[in-house]
């Protein structure tokens, strides 16, 4: 999944912004190092946790739809808002820190990577104090700035607007499944789809589309005819937190984050 692959347009600098605050916070500490006891650790890990914001030199930026991140003993796995991240994670009493986080490298609008960028470097600056209070966790960096995140479960598949992140298609497809219908509705990027929609044991079968016939710019119709693919089929479904995986039979994935 950590591939050094581009996707779609992505900026050398844009990269650059990304990736190197997660290796120069790192250095070449080892997972476990400086352990603090059990109890410090307890109150943080082993749970899912949905970043809400983070506030650099006083200015406070509401996270990507879908950022979120899981503290465990010696690891740190979780998600910018576009790209995946995964590393190690140290105790030092009240403090973690964390280190030698691998990254995907999707390329996604820029106001995310600014948003990355920005989430990344605070994450990966140095001993960061937790204090936990109310299924809310503050991690405060030595020189004052916060990333606030909160305790998480898993959004409900059914009654849910899902807006479509990869593909990219701009934010304009989503897709939202009825329960007492059996159905799935939404929009494809351009056009509005309507499908049967039976969901069993993490599966979810989907009826051939009916779809409106509009004609919209190339990439948005790439993308459409991309999650296309996923109808007139069988797809496993996964919910982690706010979002949600579709993988087809043939291949085709599509991630989406439930709206705020």
């Amino acid at each position: 999944m950590y591939r050094q692959k581009h996707q779609q347009r992505m900026t050398l600098t844009a990269l650059t912004v990304l990736v190197v605050p997660l290796a120069a916070a790192c250095g070449s500490e080892k997972a476990g190092a400086g352990s603090g006891t059990a109890q410090a650790q307890d109150p943080v890990t082993g749970i899912r946790w949905t970043i809400d914001s983070v506030t650099v030199d006083g200015t406070t930026h509401r996270a990507p739809d879908g950022a979120h991140l899981t503290l465990d003993d010696g690891g740190v796995e979780g998600d910018y808002g576009c790209n995946l991240f995964k590393g190690r994670v140290s105790f030092e009493g009240d403090r973690i820190r964390l280190g030698d986080r691998d990254t995907t490298l999707r390329a996604c609008d820029e106001r995310v990577m600014d948003l990355e960028s920005t989430l990344a470097g605070t994450l990966g600056d140095g001993a960061l104090k937790t204090d936990v209070k109310d299924g809310r966790l503050t991690l405060t960096t030595g020189s004052g700035d916060t990333v606030h995140l909160s305790k998480a479960g898993d959004t409900p598949l059914y009654g849910t607007e899902w807006t479509v992140t990869t593909p990219a298609v701009d934010g304009r497809a989503h897709l939202t499944f009825d329960k007492e219908e059996g159905t799935v509705s939404g929009r494809l990027g351009c056009n509005h789809v309507n499908a049967d929609a039976t969901v069993r044991d993490g599966h979810i079968t989907l009826g051939v589309p009916s779809l409106t016939r509009m004609m919209c710019e190339d990439s948005l119709m790439d993308g459409e005819k991309a999650l296309a693919k996923l109808f007139n089929g069988t797809a496993d479904y996964r919910i982690e937190g706010r979002t949600l995986t579709l993988t087809s039979e043939n291949g085709t994935s599509v991630r989406a984050v439930a709206q705020r």
